[in-house]
C-alpha cells in the first residue's frame, strides 16, 4: 500500500504546513517553523504506520525512533526560541506573508517530505536483518550525540560567566557540531532500517540531503559565520576542532 501511503502523507504534510503557517501568523513569529520541523516527521511516521505491510515489530521501531527524535527536537527548539527574539534570518526575509509561506514554510514541507521517505518505505520493509539492527545502533549514537550536545550547550549558555566564550569541552571538544552530526546519524540509522527492500535502499538521497543541509547548507556554514563575527576565540577553535565528524582535537599553538 505504498502509493496510497505516499499520497496521504503528502496531503497531510501540506495541511500541517498551512496550519503551522497560520499559527505563526497568529503568534507573529515565523520561527514557529522550527518547532514544526521535528513534529512534522513524527506526524508523517504516524500517518504512514497503518498503511505499512511490513512486520509490526519493524513498523513500531521505525515509528518509535522517529517520534522520539522528532518530539525531543521540537520541544528543545521551542523552549530555546520562545525565550529569545525571533531568529534574524526570518526578519531579513521581509515578513511578506506569501513570500514567507513559499520560501520558508512550503519549502520546508517539501524537504521534510523528501527526507522522510526512508521512514515511509521502511513501513513496507521485510524485517530487521543485520542492516536493520545496525540502523538502530547508528540511530542511538546519533540521538545520544544530538541530545547530549544540545544539553551541554544549554548549560554553557545558561552561565553568565561564559558570555562571549566558546564551548570546547564535552562532545564539543571533538566536533564543532555534535548536535548536527547526531542529527545526520539519526537519519542514516532510519535509512538503514528501510534497506530491507530495494525501493527502501533507493531512498539514499534522503539522508544524503539531510547531511548536506546540516554540514554544507543552512546548518553549519550559517551558524559558523555568526560565531566568527561575535567570538574572537572561535577562529582558534575552528583550527583545532573537527567541523563535523568527531575526531581528536589537533594541537594548535594559540596566536
Amino acid at each position: 500500500m505504498l502509493m496510497p501511503q505516499l499520497l496521504v502523507t503528502a496531503v497531510v504534510t501540506l495541511v500541517a504546513v498551512v496550519v503551522t503557517f497560520g499559527i505563526a501568523r497568529a503568534r507573529k513569529r515565523y520561527d514557529t517553523v522550527d518547532t514544526f520541523w521535528g513534529l512534522g516527521f513524527a506526524l508523517v511516521a504516524a500517518v504512514a504506520f497503518p498503511f505499512g505491510d511490513g512486520p509490526l515489530s519493524l513498523r513500531l521501531v521505525v515509528l518509535l525512533l522517529t517520534v522520539v527524535w522528532g518530539v525531543r527536537l521540537s520541544v528543545h527548539l521551542h523552549l530555546r526560541n520562545h525565550k529569545l527574539p525571533e531568529d534574524p534570518r526570518y526578519a531579513r526575509m521581509g515578513h511578506g506573508p506569501l513570500k514567507m509561506f513559499v520560501r520558508v514554510y512550503l519549502l520546508q514541507g517539501v524537504v521534510l517530505y523528501f527526507v522522510s521517505l526512508p521512514v515511509q518505505f521502511a513501513m513496507d520493509g521485510t524485517g530487521f536483518g543485520v542492516l536493520g539492527w545496525l540502523g538502530v545502533v547508528v540511530w542511538l549514537i546519533g540521538f545520544a550525540f544530538e541530545t547530549i550536545g544540545d544539553e551541554q550547550l544549554r548549560r554553557f549558555k545558561a552561565d553568565p560567566g561564559n558570555r562571549g566564550r566558546v564551548l570546547d569541552t564535552g562532545l564539543w571538544r571533538y566536533t564543532r557540531h555534535p548536535n548536527y552530526f547526531g542529527d545526520a546519524c539519526v537519519w542514516w540509522g532510519l535509512y538503514l532500517l528501510a534497506c530491507s527492500t530495494w525501493p527502501g535502499a533507493a531512498t539514499i538521497l534522503s539522508p544524503m540531503a539531510m547531511t548536506f543541509t546540516l554540514a554544507r547548507g543552512t546548518g553549519k556554514p550559517m551558524l559558523e559565520k555568526g560565531m566568527a563575527r561575535t567570538r574572537p576565540a572561535y577562529a582558534h577553535y575552528v583550527e583545532r576542532t573537527s567541523g563535523f565528524f568527531p575526531l581528536p582535537p589537533k594541537r594548535v599553538t594559540p596566536r
